[in-house]
């Protein structure tokens, strides 16, 4: 008789942990929650800063779609004020943020990128909408254009799928949200319902305290018999 345990037969446990491992990342890809590259039927806004135009249009170029609608900005310090006001109108799932910044001679580059990271990051915080920042931070104007669709792709591209991904995501996490709210509501209701109330208990003790039991009808009809005998003897 073979002994094909896994001591002796390397190949069988190293085939056990594979299907171990698939089974795991199976699981774990039921439970995860993730966006979609599909952008039917949502609504996107797109704010562009016109300084750096020629940086920026190409990122606009990229990044535009039927589907969106594009507001202009003096510089990239405007971004962070057009955008919350997109995202508050609450008609737009995703909003996409596209400037540009090259670094100069004094410290402006470093104070007004730290504005423009800080403000856009608190207005998707604080409003709720997806907040894709495309927003260019490069120290000369060549690497802008790089990354304006030459060697380092186009930004203003990747911010939109960005856009398209978190508002997918967006979407999936509230229907789950209702979902588990919804069932809970009706386990709650089936729990209610199949336990009566303290009040209607208190309801019931009172009526039937209220009928007179068989025994007392009993006894009220003996002592009238009673009664009637008396008065005809006396």
């Amino acid at each position: 008789m073979k002994d094909i345990s896994p001591q002796r037969h390397p190949a069988a446990s190293t085939r056990a942990s594979s299907d171990t491992e698939k089974t795991t990342e199976e699981k774990i890809r039921k439970k995860t929650l993730a966006g979609k590259l599909n952008a039917a039927g949502f609504r996107f806004g797109i704010v562009v800063s016109r300084f750096n135009e020629f940086i920026t249009e190409r990122l606009l170029r990229s990044a535009y779609d039927g589907l969106l609608r594009f507001v202009r900005v003096p510089g990239s310090f405007e971004i962070p004020s057009a955008a919350r006001t997109l995202a508050e109108t609450k008609k737009y799932d995703a909003v996409i943020c596209l400037g540009c910044l090259l670094r100069g001679d004094t410290a402006h580059y470093d104070v007004i990128v730290n504005e423009v990271t800080r403000g856009i990051g608190q207005s998707a915080q604080e409003t709720g909408v997806p907040h894709a920042f495309g927003v260019l931070t490069c120290d000369t104007l060549e690497q802008a254009i790089d990354r304006a669709g030459l060697k380092m792709g186009n930004k203003g591209f990747e911010a939109a799928l960005a856009a398209v991904e978190m508002a997918n995501l967006k979407k999936a996490i509230t229907r789950k949200k209702a979902r588990s709210s919804q069932q809970s509501a009706a386990l709650t209701n089936k729990a209610v319902s199949s336990q009566p109330s303290a009040i209607s208990q208190s309801m019931a003790k009172k009526a039937s305290s209220r009928q007179p039991s068989a025994f007392s009808k009993s006894t009220r009809q003996n002592r009238s018999a009673r009664s009637k005998k008396r008065k005809s003897k006396s």
